[in-house]
């Protein structure tokens, strides 16, 4: 129950890391900085929505890091399906020993 239940928080924070990392813009700038429009009239600023972007992603990606950990450790702790195999005799196969087959006898060619 708790590993599926992490699971999906995983994969929530995973999708969600991707969103802001994609929302992000370049250090470069885009084509608005070109004509005068480089974002000052934003809600939080030119520089704001960028810090509050990092801020975000700093703590996504931590979840991340945090539930990967997590993740690892409590599948350590469980059984492999290999572990209870490493036990188990390999099955001797009985084959019988190969049988040579005589060659087809070849006609002798005429000249």
């Amino acid at each position: 129950m708790l590993l599926t239940i992490l699971v999906i928080v995983h994969v929530i924070v995973a999708i969600f890391l991707i969103a802001v990392v994609l929302l992000q813009t370049g250090k470069a700038g885009n084509i608005a900085d070109v004509f005068g429009g480089g974002g000052s009239m934003a809600a939080f600023g030119a520089r704001g929505a960028a810090t509050v972007l990092s801020r975000i992603t700093w703590v996504a990606a931590f979840l991340f890091l945090i539930t990967s950990l997590t993740l690892s450790i409590i599948k350590t702790g469980s059984s492999s399906i290999m572990r209870g195999r490493q036990n188990v005799p390999a099955q001797q196969k009985q084959t019988a020993p190969p049988v040579p087959q005589k060659a087809p006898a070849q006609s002798p060619q005429s000249r």
